[in-house]
């Protein structure tokens, strides 16, 4: 049986594994070794702060992430089928070594944020629409 996602290791080796998928993945990888030159020892603990937030409830992290990704999109359009693809690295990251109550967590709260950047992109796309 793997173990739920409990301490700031738990969410290092999450983090760490799935950005590791990430850069070798064919359909997103760009965004972060071509668009935007992520620096990975800035990048990767701050995304230990905000999992470490969302998930254990710390408040470690200070920012926002909404802002992040509509500056990304105003430099190279962000599509629904790139979060789809960010959403099933990240799950099968975390079912690769999680299961438990935060670790289903970790899979809700990704998608709630897949759903709320895409909404906030369809408004800055089209701020005249009704939502």
């Amino acid at each position: 049986m793997k173990k739920d996602i409990t301490d700031i290791n738990d969410i290092r080796l999450l983090v760490d594994t799935f950005y590791q998928s990430v850069i070798q993945d064919d359909v997103i990888s760009y965004f972060f070794t071509r668009i935007v030159k992520l620096d990975f020892d800035q990048h990767l603990p701050t995304m230990y702060r905000f999992w470490e937030t969302v998930l254990l409830k710390q408040a470690s992290y200070q920012g926002n992430p909404v802002t992040k990704h509509l500056e990304l999109h105003q430099k190279e359009p962000l599509k629904e089928y790139q979060f789809d693809r960010w959403i099933a690295l990240w799950n099968a990251t975390v079912d690769q070594y999680f299961e438990g109550k935060i670790a289903n967590e970790a899979k809700q709260k990704a998608d709630t944020m897949r759903q709320l950047m895409l909404a906030k992109i369809k408004f800055m796309d089209n701020p005249g629409a009704i939502q």
